[in-house]
């Protein structure tokens, strides 16, 4: 009896413990069964090596990728035992970065002589710099977080994912649902606007110029502006908010009803073609002073073609190009869409700079890139694609706490990430994980700068596509350049530029060579 008793007191404490502890939402949110997880992941490679499934044949993030993460927010040991568990040999696609025999130094800290731990990774172009904007400025960090409205994201979740981009320096784009309060705990902004006009929307939908205005002036951590044209999870579809995710106060901020799905149009009424886009930014930029861009999933080329040529000949020009890869997304999609609608990062990104090259418009113009880029070896190489900047979605959610459970469309993530119910969101103490969010960004920026170094160059725009070869699964190997049809010169920094990334990295207490 009295031993019963005790198992009953026990529970209980660690229920009461479960519950009000904040480090880990899987256990705040399920106590006691939480704890069987952690206890199942801790023999997880026996299971898998003997049961199950391989470190690699999990998508869309294999477990080694998430290990990767999850390590590297919680500034645990992030390095793997005994050698590659890939066979790269035998791996389609597989990238390979062809190190350079006389590296360039390591970074080390101007005051003490000792590594840096920040690993500060300023972007190497002024956002905004060649239309002279009055308030254009040179990001603090090539890293980001890219568009996740507050709707898809939890409240916590926003929250720490702000407060963890004000630590690293990483700008944060609100995604098309508008600027919460949660977006506003110090970390600088991309207020991206969608086909919905969240935050700027008129009575009929539309864009309402005054209401964007009020925006910008109510919100000084506003430093961008980016109008979405698509993104990759569903290119060619507005976006879509679950009626389940409406909130009373999602609902006030985005002005729609709840109880009905959010479906955005699939189109924009501010504008119809190139020009009237290019009339749109520049009204947007001169009202406001800041840099104004766009974000897209890349199909047809005849858009791009048409833009850099109008670029050229009056001068109207975005700042900057957020390119999307069609293996990116986050939220709720038609499954063809998520899997067969628009390229994939590598081919857009290459054929997309390509057009900008040949008008000579890639010095002039920042280019981001976003698609499954939160990994050292893809980030570098979408810097030699001629990436400027990156920003990571999914990665950056898995730093705060996502399982990859695959719920975000249900309302019912278990971990409190993708989800607007009260007892799941609970489970996310937002100043925690904050912390986790800006590990991972300064250890992404730190493999970075490593693989720069390796390659022989201070800073990862510097890096092209000669450094990296492409396996196949026939035993051969060819150079990037060649695969993707694309001179590897393209990436390379013009002079001024190449003067501009010593000085910055110098500053930022990276010796540059």
């Amino acid at each position: 009896m009295w031993f019963l008793v005790g198992i009953g007191v026990f529970l209980i404490a660690v229920v009461i413990y479960d519950v009000t502890q904040t480090r880990h939402a899987i256990v705040r949110n399920f106590p006691i069964i939480g704890h069987f997880r952690y206890m199942l992941e801790a023999i997880g490679p026996e299971l898998r090596q003997y049961i199950v499934t391989g470190n690699n044949e999990e998508r869309p993030f294999s477990r080694d990728q998430r290990r990767w993460v999850y390590a590297s927010s919680k500034r645990q040991n992030n390095y793997f035992g005994f050698g590659t568990d890939q066979d790269l040999e035998l791996c389609p696609n597989y990238l390979i970065i062809k190190h350079s025999v006389f590296p360039h130094r390591e970074p080390t800290s101007q005051k003490n002589g000792h590594q840096s731990d920040e690993y500060n990774l300023p972007c190497a172009k002024v956002l905004g710099g060649w239309r002279r904007r009055k308030k254009a400025f040179r990001p603090r960090s090539v890293v980001g977080v890219s568009a996740m409205s507050y709707g898809s994201l939890s409240a916590p979740a926003v929250e720490a994912i702000n407060r963890g981009c004000a630590i690293s320096g990483g700008l944060h784009n609100t995604g098309e649902g508008g600027v919460s309060p949660h977006h506003l705990n110090g970390g600088d902004l991309i207020w991206q606007i969608g086909t919905g006009y969240f935050g700027c929307r008129a009575p009929d939908g539309g864009f309402d110029r005054s209401r964007f205005l009020d925006t910008i002036a109510a919100n000084p951590s506003i430093r961008a502006v980016e109008i979405k044209l698509s993104q990759g999870a569903k290119p060619g579809l507005g976006g879509v908010l679950p009626a389940v995710k409406i909130t009373e106060e999602i609902s006030q901020i985005r002005g729609i009803p709840q109880g009905v799905d959010c479906i955005s149009p699939s189109y924009h009424t501010a504008f119809h073609d190139v020009d009237s886009l290019l009339d749109f930014v520049e009204d947007l930029a001169d009202a406001t002073g800041l840099p104004v861009g766009i974000k897209s999933a890349v199909g047809e080329m005849d858009f791009w073609h048409r833009l850099a040529q109008r670029i050229r000949e009056t001068e109207r020009s975005v700042d900057f190009i957020a390119v999307d890869g069609g293996e990116g997304g986050t939220g709720a999609a038609p499954l063809v869409f998520t899997d067969h609608v628009s390229l994939p990062f590598k081919i857009a990104m290459s054929r997309v700079y390509g057009v900008f090259v040949e008008a000579g418009l890639q010095e002039d113009i920042v280019f981001f890139g976003s698609g499954k880029l939160g990994f050292p070896e893809t980030a570098l190489f979408a810097f030699a694609l001629g990436c400027d900047m990156i920003g990571v979605a999914r990665e950056a959610m898995l730093s705060v706490g996502c399982i990859q459970a695959q719920r975000c469309h249900t309302g019912e993530c278990p971990t409190g990430v993708a989800t607007q119910n009260a007892w799941l969101m609970r489970g996310l103490e937002p100043k925690s994980k904050a912390a986790r969010l800006a590990n991972y960004h300064k250890t992404l920026r730190k493999e970075l700068v490593r693989l720069s170094h390796a390659c022989g160059v201070a800073h990862p725009a510097l890096v092209t596509l000669d450094q990296f070869e492409i396996l196949d699964d026939r035993l051969g190997a060819q150079p990037a350049s060649d695969w993707m049809q694309f001179d590897g010169n393209w990436g390379l920094p013009s002079e001024p530029d190449r003067d501009a990334i010593r000085e910055i990295m110098a500053a930022g207490g990276v010796e540059a060579r």
